[in-house]
């Protein structure tokens, strides 16, 4: 309980501003990326018919390459959520645990991501969003 006591007692007007807007910065970036994000993936994404062809039309090098590059990105972005999701972070694990997932390419994904997205709130407001920016609403099977 001492660590504790200390703890309450280092604390200071600026680390306590800098920690909530820690926070308000992490949590823009997070709303920003998702928001991006399901604006830009195609309408049939999360359909179990969505064949997923990654660069199309570049050579193996390049393709394989940013195949690499968006895995780690990803791994990265799960990580850095699971370590936001920790009590005393400040940022929004879920969303950011949400889109690493949706990067990474595991077997499994897909119905883990549908059944997230698949929540009547979630999804519609995914759709107010993407309609916001004229893209066609989300198929969902």
């Amino acid at each position: 309980m001492e660590w504790l006591a200390e703890f309450w007692a280092s604390l200071s007007w600026f680390k306590i501003l800098f920690g909530v807007g820690v926070f308000v910065v992490s949590l823009a970036f997070s709303f920003l990326c998702i928001g991006v994000v399901m604006v830009k993936i195609p309408e049939n994404y999360f359909s179990s018919h969505y064949q997923q062809d990654f660069m199309p039309g570049s050579s193996w090098v390049v393709r394989w390459g940013a195949v690499i590059a968006k895995n780690i990105f990803g791994v990265f972005l799960i990580l850095l959520g699971l370590i936001l999701s920790l009590p005393g972070v400040p940022g929004q694990g879920i969303l950011t645990i949400l889109l690493g997932l949706i990067m990474i390419d595991i077997p499994g994904k897909r119905p883990l991501e549908a059944r997230i997205i698949k929540r009547p709130a979630i999804l519609s407001a995914i759709n107010d969003l993407r309609a916001r920016y004229k893209k066609p609403p989300l198929v969902m099977d």
